[in-house]
């Protein structure tokens, strides 16, 4: 079941942190101990051509990553073609700042202002300028960068490791090529809508859904962040509140679920770490870049979910070999 909904509280630690760990972290150790697969087996072919049946008359485009963590088996659909990251860049955010908490250089209880845009009176700046808000602390910001979405508290962040060139470094740090952070979230907000997403390849603040993928299996396996990071990012994606009507409601009743949903005009995204019956991890990254509407697309990414999640939720039959390379 999902954790209780966290609280501020005054002094958080890291033993409250892993005390609290949801179902998603619990996870026998037999089955963490399953190497991942680097090959497509029938299940995986099979479970393709269900989803792009399912997109086929979708307009725009659609990028899919997804891969059984603990069994092996993975499915990409336009895997290494750039898209709007919009807020999942998040997640690198809050992984940037956990890792300076696990160096001594930041707390999750030190006060850090929000970030908040500032009208720009002598024409458009590269950069949008932003002022000191609100002060809280780093645990609440994370708080709400992650289950409200909030921009303010994520400039906030960003701002505290040092700007978005301390994002950047910690992706290549952990390996993740395909992924780039290339400004602050109120200049991505304020520029939103220059560029047709559908039919525009744009590579800046921009991820491929293999990157994607590869970032939330950094962390889920523990080689992105020490488990008592682990334990707080992943704590805090299971209670993400926005985008109800994407993957989670393609997913049954009940289901333990560490997400993180992206959105501006014309991009819908959501991506996360959905617990199988048997305990095995699904990461899945789901990018729509097209013009029917987040409605729409929130269907879409909805029936696409639900898709992988019944052809992985499957054991494979005993001994069935895989058969082709990706």
């Amino acid at each position: 079941m999902l954790l209780r909904t966290l609280c501020y509280p005054k002094i958080p630690s890291w033993i409250a942190a892993l005390a609290a760990m949801p179902a998603l972290l619990m996870t026998t150790p037999s089955v963490h101990s399953r190497a991942p697969a680097t090959m497509q087996d029938q299940r995986d072919l099979t479970i393709q051509q269900t989803i792009e049946s399912i997109i086929g008359h979708a307009r725009g485009r659609i990028g899919i990553a997804a891969a059984d963590l603990d069994g092996g088996g993975q499915v990409l659909i336009h895997g290494d073609m750039p898209f709007p990251m919009a807020s999942t860049v998040k997640i690198a955010v809050a992984g940037t700042f956990l890792t300076g908490v696990e160096q001594g250089r930041f707390s999750l209880v030190q006060p850090l202002p929000m970030m908040m845009p500032v009208a720009e009176r002598r024409g458009r700046s590269s950069e949008a300028p932003l002022r000191a808000g609100p002060t809280m602390s780093a645990q609440q910001l994370m708080e709400l960068m992650i289950t409200r979405s909030d921009n303010h508290a994520t400039d906030g962040l960003i701002t505290a490791v040092g700007g978005i060139g301390a994002v950047n470094a910690w992706l290549a740090r952990n390996g993740i090529v395909g992924q780039h952070v290339d400004s602050t979230i109120a200049t991505m907000v304020r520029d939103d809508g220059r560029i047709n997403p559908a039919t525009t390849i744009d590579t800046r603040n921009a991820s491929t859904p293999r990157a994607m993928l590869a970032l939330l299996a950094a962390i889920d396996r523990g080689s992105a962040l020490s488990p008592q990071s682990r334990a707080v990012l992943l704590d805090t994606m299971t209670r993400t509140s926005t985008g109800k009507n994407r993957m989670r409601a393609g997913l049954p009743d009940g289901t333990v679920f560490a997400h993180k949903t992206g959105t501006l005009q014309g991009v819908t995204d959501d991506v996360g770490i959905i617990r199988l019956p048997d305990g095995r991890h699904l990461a899945l990254a789901i990018f729509v870049a097209g013009p029917e509407g987040h409605t729409a697309h929130a269907t879409l990414i909805a029936q696409i979910t639900r898709a992988l999640y019944d052809g992985y939720a499957k054991e494979l039959p005993h001994g069935e070999t895989q058969q082709s390379r990706r």
